[in-house]
């Protein structure tokens, strides 16, 4: 005991070191990240925006497709070559990856000093100082829920992500995030409402409402349509300009958001709902409930209540089963509906999925000639959609100087979630990031839209301008 309390403190007595995290994934990783910055400042440790200036590197890895492990390893390679160049002390491995593969991420990469799991973001601490080195994360899915009173640094600027749940019940066969991330699980509506108070403190523009199924909110909870009671709770409770959710799941939509959004000037009209596909034969076999039809049907509904609504979705081409024939529907589908923004990722077939069963009976190429045909089409449809807006004047949030070139001024229209979006390029007049003001469309691109501006909204004030109908 007392060799181990005079190792601890010679440990504490050696040169503070800087620690720098690489955030890979998505949003709800992000989040993450930005807790276990938030105990490490708490714990007095330092904090460096820049991984290369660090002495210590977290890699936040994701494990969600092929695409984005190979990304998580080579990142994490890159710090394992300047660990051996003297440049870097250590390196932790957090993320998905550290919850689902840490044993055999020792196995082939021993340079990795230490592992910190889902439901352990408060060792971050532990390991930056070493005391984890032998520490592997419970490899089942995780199962804690963390609150607002977890530190939390904002790594966003102007906008917040708000999870407002964790892990998975939906049984998709391309994906096994449920295995790493847990079964569904919701934070409480007066935790999430402390914490947007919180984050409106901080100066926080813009709340985006995050889970893996954002609107199965509160349904382990016992809440009838419990993601708008939190909205509602929300709009009650804070003064945030703009308030968005992303992630719709179709069997699990409640329609009465889109009242909401058409009554509520603040709760934007935007709806982010992966499709994945349109064909009933594919989707079958995604394990997901639908098809063309009824997706069609509901859009149809969401834009009859609210006009200008914006819609994104995401597809995957090259699931097994879909053929020419399945593809031409999914095209002819996008076509049809004309999304405002749309993703999509060829299948990548891992052995952890639930539906590795059904092989990889699609080619690479065809993968990715279908990827194009889908991006044309959408592309040809979000110019059209993106010109219509030309004289226009709208309300954007300002993120800052343009990094590429600074003269312009970075925004987003409501009708542009962050980081996922096109984005608002402001060439005539300036304004401070944060600020809420108006501009008038001037021009527009496939994704990028560009506006003077017209004003700056005053602290408090709302603007009541709301986006055209685009068709």
């Amino acid at each position: 005991m007392a060799e181990a309390r005079k190792e601890k403190l010679k440990r504490l007595d050696q040169p503070p070191v800087r620690v720098g995290m690489i955030s890979l994934g998505c949003a709800k990783n992000l989040v993450d990240g930005e807790t276990m910055l938030g105990h490490l400042e708490r714990a007095g440790v330092e904090l460096t925006a820049d991984a290369a200036q660090a002495d210590v590197v977290l890699v936040n890895t994701c494990g969600f497709i092929d695409d984005a492990k190979r990304e998580s390893i080579d990142s994490i390679l890159e710090v394992v070559e300047a660990k051996q160049k003297g440049e870097v002390r250590r390196l932790v491995v957090t993320g998905c990856m550290a919850q689902a593969y840490a044993e055999e991420l020792r196995r082939e990469i021993p340079e990795i000093d230490a592992f910190v799991g889902l439901d352990e973001l408060e060792q971050i601490t532990e390991a930056v100082r070493g005391e984890l080195s032998d520490h592997i994360p419970d490899q089942r899915g995780a199962l804690k829920v963390y609150d607002h009173h977890n530190p939390r640094i904002l790594s966003t600027g102007s906008f917040a992500y708000l999870k407002v749940a964790e892990g998975c019940n939906n049984p998709c066969s391309f994906c096994h995030i449920p295995e790493m991330r847990g079964a569904f699980r919701s934070r409480t509506i007066d935790d999430l409402v402390s914490e947007a108070r919180s984050l409106e403190e901080r100066g926080v523009k813009e709340l985006v409402l995050i889970a893996q199924d954002t609107t199965r909110y509160g349904e382990d909870l016992g809440l009838e349509n419990g993601l708008r009671s939190l909205v509602e709770d929300l709009l009650a409770s804070t003064t945030v300009p703009w308030i968005r959710f992303l992630y719709a799941y179709p069997a699990t939509l409640d329609e009465g958001l889109f009242d909401l959004m058409a009554a509520e000037n603040r709760f934007l009209s935007y709806l982010d709902i992966p499709l994945q596909h349109a064909s009933r034969s594919v989707l079958k076999a995604m394990k997901r409930g639908g098809d063309a039809r009824s997706y069609r049907a509901m859009i149809e509904r969401a834009r009859a209540v609210v006009p200008d609504l914006t819609l994104r979705t995401t597809f995957i081409v090259g699931f097994p089963g879909e053929g020419e024939e399945e593809f031409t529907e999914l095209l002819d589908f996008v076509r049809e509906v004309r999304f405002d923004h749309l993703g999509a990722f060829s299948y990548s077939w891992q052995e952890e999925n639930p539906g590795a069963s059904l092989g990889d009976s699609v080619t690479g190429e065809e993968k990715s000639q279908r990827h194009q045909l889908l991006m044309q089409a959408q592309q040809e449809i979000s110019l059209s959609h993106n010109q219509a807006l030309i004289g226009s004047t709208l309300p954007a949030l300002v993120a800052g100087p343009l990094p590429e070139m600074e003269l312009l001024l970075e925004a987003r229209l409501q009708r542009q979630a962050p980081e996922i979006d096109g984005r608002l390029l402001i060439n005539d007049g300036t304004a401070s990031p944060g600020s809420l003001v108006e501009v008038e469309i001037t021009d527009a691109h496939e994704y990028d839209i560009v506006g003077r501006l017209v004003r700056v909204v005053a602290p408090g004030e709302t603007t009541a301008l709301r986006l055209p109908v685009v068709g």
